[in-house]
């Protein structure tokens, strides 16, 4: 294992016809992967993926966009699924535990807030929710894997989660697809969490003040494949074999020699998940 991908969607639908092939081709470029769950159906179908391969972890939890009546996106649930996204998933506390248990389960996730497709009424339902697989992580000692996303009010979905790690969390963890300025990310670091970022860093300069900051010890690498796809194949499916292009990026940033950055990435995936 040369690179990490720290949060992939393998288990998806919109990799139903050749999954096998896409992680054979992650693992043939030297990526370990850390597959992230959704919601019940699609976490366990992440720890089925973990299970078949070395290299390949599962992460599983409930996506706060998932505990209500929700954006329904065929690339995670297929043609089918509109029933699931109706009604939305009230999170099973010991379904998710015996899933969790599993060694190759690495952390409890993705959860979160979620402010950008929500209306008020739904954020009670995501701060129980994500207060819950805190909870689990407590219980299972095993990292978070934050989903945190602002809305366009007022209200501050980072500040807001970053209250109920203080107040509940015994785990620390990664803030996947870190989206917030500089003051939010050291909010984080200090509260002992890495920042992983995408491929959106191969097209975009939005978030290099923020990488160029953060500490190389804290950073890990993510594709959130099949979405956010970097350079140079924008317009394409996303797959975890595409993540050296996203170290090659953090490593330009950071103004950092790749092969540097490329080793310290590798072994903060060890450090935070365990992974060897």
């Amino acid at each position: 294992m040369k690179y990490f991908d720290a949060h992939t969607h393998v288990q998806f639908a919109a990799y139903d016809v050749d999954r096998a092939e896409t992680v054979a081709r992650a693992l043939e470029a030297g990526v370990g992967m850390n597959v992230v769950g959704t919601q019940i159906d699609t976490s366990r179908a992440a720890l089925a993926v973990a299970q078949q391969y070395d290299g390949v972890w599962a992460t599983i939890g409930l996506h706060p966009v998932h505990t209500s009546k929700s954006y329904h996106d065929t690339k995670e649930l297929g043609e089918g699924g509109q029933e699931f996204t109706s009604r939305g998933e009230v999170f099973d506390f010991a379904a998710y535990e015996a899933l969790g248990r599993d060694p190759k389960v690495i952390a409890i996730g993705e959860c979160g807030l979620d402010y950008y497709r929500v209306d008020e009424s739904t954020k009670a339902i995501q701060v129980e929710t994500f207060v819950q697989q805190i909870e689990l992580a407590n219980a299972l000692g095993k990292p978070l894997m934050l989903h945190i996303r602002n809305g366009v009010g007022e209200a501050n979905a980072y500040l807001n989660a970053l209250e109920l790690i203080k107040s509940h969390a015994k785990v620390q963890g990664d803030v996947h697809f870190f989206a917030g300025d500089w003051e939010i990310a050291q909010k984080f670091l200090d509260s002992g969490f890495t920042l992983s970022f995408t491929g959106v860093v191969t097209f975009t300069h939005d978030y290099d003040e923020v990488v160029r900051n953060t500490p190389l010890d804290m950073i890990l690498s993510e594709t959130d494949a099949p979405y956010i796809t970097p350079v140079p194949y924008r317009g394409k499916r996303n797959e975890s074999a595409y993540i050296p292009h996203i170290v090659e990026a953090i490593a330009r940033i950071k103004s950092e020699d790749i092969e540097t950055v490329r080793t310290q990435l590798l072994e903060n995936a060890r450090r935070v998940f365990g992974v060897t």
